[in-house]
C-alpha cells in the first residue's frame, strides 16, 4: 500500500492507518478505548489534512477539542493522551515532520496519599496474574521499596534478628542503609526463591527485571483485573507503610525508610485504614499510639 503524501493524508485516514498499525495497544481492552477515542478525534478534525498539525496553532485546536470533557478531567485528559500517541507516531512513520501537542495541560491531578493497594486490589491481582508479578506486587507492598531497588534485591540483604530476619538495603534514590522487618508474607516469598537463585525477583524466565518491566507486568494485570487505573507499582508503598507499622516500626522510622515528612506518613496509614475495614482499628490503634509516643 502506498503512502499518502503528507499534504493530502486526511486526519481520519491518519487513524485508521494508526489503528490498523503495529503500534497500536495490545490488549483487546485497551484498544477498544483507544479506538473509541482515537475515531472521536477523527470525527471532529473531519474534514482537515494532518498536515495542520504541523502549525502551531493546531495545539489550540486539539485543547478546543479536549475541552468537550471539560466536566470530567479524566476524560479531558485522555483525550489529549490518544491525540498525542497518533501524532507522535505520525512524526515517527514520516507522515508529519513534527506536531505541537506534546506535554498538553491535564486537568487531573491525584493525590498520592490516597491511593494505596488494598487487600481486595492484591487479591485480584494474585487470583489471575502469573507467579512473577504476584511476587513483585508482594514484595513491594510489604517493604516499600522502590521499583528499582526491587529489581536488585538478593538473598544476601537478608540478615538475622533476635526475633527473626530483616532485610538491609542500601536504597538507590537516598543512598541510605533501610532496615525492614520481614513480614510473615515477605517470608514466603523469599523462601520460595530457588537456592540457586540470587535475585529475589526475576521476569517470567528467571531473568532480571528492569524497573520497566516490573511496573509494567503490574500494570498489565491491574488493567486485566479492572482496577482503578490511579493504582502503580510505586504506590505500594502506602500499603507497605501500614505493614511496617504494624511489624512495630515507629511513625518516624517509617518516615524515614519513605522519604516522606511524618505528617505525610500518618496521612498514608490513615487513609489505608479507611478503605481497608477489616484492619481500621488495629492500624488506627496503633497510629494513635505511635502519634502518642512522638515518634
Amino acid at each position: 500500500m502506498a503512502r499518502p503524501k503528507p499534504v493530502s493524508l486526511m486526519t481520519p485516514t491518519m487513524v485508521d492507518l494508526f489503528l490498523s498499525s503495529a503500534a497500536r495497544a495490545k490488549s483487546k481492552r485497551s484498544l477498544a478505548d483507544q479506538r473509541k477515542w482515537l475515531l472521536r478525534f477523527a470525527a471532529y478534525f473531519h474534514d482537515a489534512p494532518a498536515i495542520i498539525f504541523e502549525e502551531r496553532a493546531s495545539r489550540g485546536e486539539v485543547n478546543k477539542w479536549r475541552a468537550e470533557w471539560k466536566h470530567s478531567p479524566k476524560q479531558h485528559d485522555m483525550a489529549g493522551t490518544h491525540a498525542a500517541r497518533v501524532l507522535n507516531w505520525a512524526v515517527e512513520e514520516g507522515h508529519l515532520s513534527e506536531h505541537h501537542c506534546h506535554k498538553l495541560p491535564r486537568l487531573y491531578t491525584v493525590d498520592r496519599s490516597e491511593v494505596v493497594w488494598t487487600p481486595s486490589d492484591r487479591e485480584a491481582i494474585n487470583s489471575r496474574a502469573p507467579e512473577w508479578v504476584r511476587r513483585v506486587l508482594c514484595v513491594a507492598c510489604e517493604t516499600g521499596l522502590r521499583p528499582g531497588d526491587l529489581i536488585k534485591l538478593t538473598r544476601t540483604a537478608v540478615e538475622q534478628t533476635p526475633h527473626g530476619r530483616r532485610l538491609r538495603v542500601r536504597t538507590n534514590k537516598r543512598g541510605r542503609i533501610a532496615h525492614i522487618p520481614i513480614t510473615p508474607a515477605l517470608a514466603e516469598v523469599i523462601d520460595a526463591t530457588p537456592k540457586d537463585r540470587l535475585l529475589i525477583l526475576t521476569n517470567a524466565s528467571g531473568g532480571q527485571l528492569t524497573e520497566h518491566r516490573a511496573s509494567e507486568g503490574v500494570r498489565q494485570w491491574r488493567d486485566k483485573a479492572g482496577l482503578s487505573p490511579d493504582l502503580r507499582l510505586q504506590d505500594c508503598r502506602g500499603t507497605a507503610a501500614t505493614r511496617l507499622l504494624n511489624a512495630g516500626l515507629s511513625l518516624s522510622e517509617i518516615a524515614n525508610h519513605m522519604g516522606w515528612s511524618l505528617r505525610h506518613a500518618a496521612n498514608v496509614i490513615e487513609h489505608y485504614a479507611q478503605v481497608s475495614p477489616a484492619e481500621t482499628d488495629k492500624v488506627l490503634s496503633k497510629l494513635a499510639q505511635a502519634k502518642q509516643g512522638g515518634s
